[in-house]
């Protein structure tokens, strides 16, 4: 059963041009501070892909109140203030109070699955998504073939099966077979 006081920040920083190497030396230092604060769960960086400057960590914390203590800590302001000459806008933060990470254990002392096991599942909704949504608006906005727009329409769907009903379908049916 998941535990509903679990609560999940997540960080958004666009970085200037050329500051990635400042700031993965100042991930190096909040990174640790963050673990030092009690209820910390973990953290994970999902760096830019190819063509962008955006960096995205997500902190879990046990807590609320404990989540609470690190962001409106002195040592993180502090930390903040000191890699915002490298961002091109203000750090932005997200609290999420429900479960929306799909392969998070629900308790600090369970290991995530496998990252094949984990590719294997996203394939397997990705895949489809991805193939039948754009048939369906296809037919059903033919004047928008091949326009920006369209493509708009196929992503926004495609994320939102995948976020609303396939993955907690999936992740529920193979429960069993992630743990392992």
């Amino acid at each position: 059963m998941a535990d509903n006081n679990t609560v999940t920040l997540v960080i958004t920083h666009a970085l200037k041009s050329g500051q990635a190497a400042r700031y993965e030396q100042w991930l190096a230092k909040i990174m640790p501070a963050a673990a030092r604060y009690p209820g910390h769960l973990g953290v994970h960086v999902i760096r830019p892909t190819a063509g962008s400057d955006v960096y995205n960590i997500v902190i879990r914390f046990n807590t609320l109140e404990n989540l609470t203590a690190w962001t409106k800590s002195a040592e993180r302001e502090a930390l903040v203030d000191e890699i915002k000459p490298a961002l091109r806008l203000d750090d932005h933060l997200e609290v999420r109070t429900e479960n929306a990470f799909w392969f998070t254990p629900e308790t600090p002392t369970l290991k995530r699955p496998a990252q094949w096991k984990q590719f294997l599942i996203t394939l397997a909704v990705i895949f489809p998504s991805t193939n039948v949504i754009p048939r369906i608006t296809g037919l059903l906005f033919p004047s928008l073939h091949g326009s920006l727009l369209l493509h708009l329409i196929n992503d926004a769907l495609v994320v939102a099966l995948v976020v609303w009903l396939w993955m907690p379908i999936m992740t529920r049916i193979f429960a069993g077979w992630l743990k392992k």
